[in-house]
């Protein structure tokens, strides 16, 4: 195939996609024209290799073999290093988000984000520390690289500086999901057997932040159950949250519209609820806990504190003019 045309990369895959259809996903990755073959012993690998090779001659396809490696414990793949049922971030990766240099404008910090958003899914509370600098990316915004913008962009350095191994998905052991949900973010993470196989956590739009805090802890299971749907769809699992109603969600007797939409997708999957305590949830979300966002907080109870009170003081001004309100008032005496 001819190089530089637009549509290459795609031609190219979907002719790999339909030449190893069957094998894809059973014991096959393919990315253009990087073919990973995996397997649990050597015999079903060298069977699975005979197959692919076969498959790919039925099609005049053929491997170079100076550029194949076989039967091999460790490999790199798409920015990352797999070895033994665990995944972790490619080293060289690794190393050029630590090297770089705060960005000066928002095509570089685009730049850095980007690479950095490609390993969220080792980064737990992702979102939170990242927050800062995606305000930045808003067009509304003019750039002003705080020294808040700053200590994001350290933290999110140091989060994946420390290089977390997550483990692959094992289809034949059962998920857990763990959620949790503060006024700001909301996050999670799957796992088997006690170790993580993805973090995720996301930042609430205007319009959910003003969720009550019973929707915003639904909302974290259903983003979680949308993202890992892959994995969860076929399986039975467990959902574990720190709040008590949502625990009792699915037998729930009444529910608003928004709540009901939800109960219908999660309707689909074969899961158990279950109530865990906050102080022994493994993602309790630290953004929850900051001091600076619980400050924002304060500001907005005190400011609903004040119209409170200014509607009580009205109401008692306006109370003796009101002939129907006096009628009840006698009544009631």
């Amino acid at each position: 195939m001819p190089f530089g045309l637009t549509n290459s990369p795609a031609t190219f895959s979907t002719l790999m996609n339909q030449v190893l259809h069957g094998f894809l996903d059973e014991f096959v990755v393919v990315y253009l024209d990087d073919i990973v073959i995996y397997s649990r012993t050597l015999v079903e690998h060298i069977k699975y290799l005979q197959q692919v090779l076969a498959r790919l001659g039925e099609y005049e396809l053929y491997a170079k073999v100076s550029r194949c490696s076989f039967a091999q414990e460790t490999i790199s793949f798409l920015g990352h290093i797999v070895k033994r049922g665990r995944i972790r971030m490619d080293p060289k990766k690794v190393q050029a988000i630590e090297e770089w240099q705060p960005p000066s404008n928002v095509h570089d910090l685009r730049s850095f984000l980007g690479l950095a958003n490609y390993y969220r899914r080792f980064v737990k509370s992702y979102s939170e520390i990242a927050r800062p600098m995606t305000g930045l990316l808003k067009k509304t915004e003019t750039w002003n690289w705080t020294h808040q913008c700053q200590e994001s962009f350290d933290r999110l350095k140091r989060a994946i500086a420390t290089d977390p191994v997550l483990a692959l998905p094992d289809m034949s052991k059962p998920f857990v999901v763990e959620t949790d949900a503060s006024d700001f973010a909301l996050g999670g993470v799957l796992m088997q057997d006690g170790h993580p196989v993805a973090f995720e956590s996301k930042k609430l739009k205007d319009v959910e932040r003003r969720y009550s805090a019973h929707e915003k802890e639904l909302l974290a299971v259903v983003h979680c159950l949308r993202l890992w749907r892959h994995y969860l769809l076929d399986s039975p699992f467990v959902v574990k949250t720190d709040n008590t109603a949502v625990s009792h969600f699915m037998t729930q007797p009444k529910l608003t519209s928004r709540q009901a939409r939800w109960q219908e997708l999660l309707v689909e999957y074969h899961f158990v609820l279950e109530y865990r305590a906050g102080s022994s949830n493994h993602v309790v979300d630290a953004l929850s806990c900051r001091a600076d966002l619980a400050s924002l907080g304060s500001v907005a109870a005190l400011s609903s504190s004040a119209v409170a009170t200014s509607i009580k003081v009205r109401a008692r001004e306006l109370l003796p003019k009101d002939s129907a309100a006096q009628g009840l008032v006698h009544l009631v005496e």
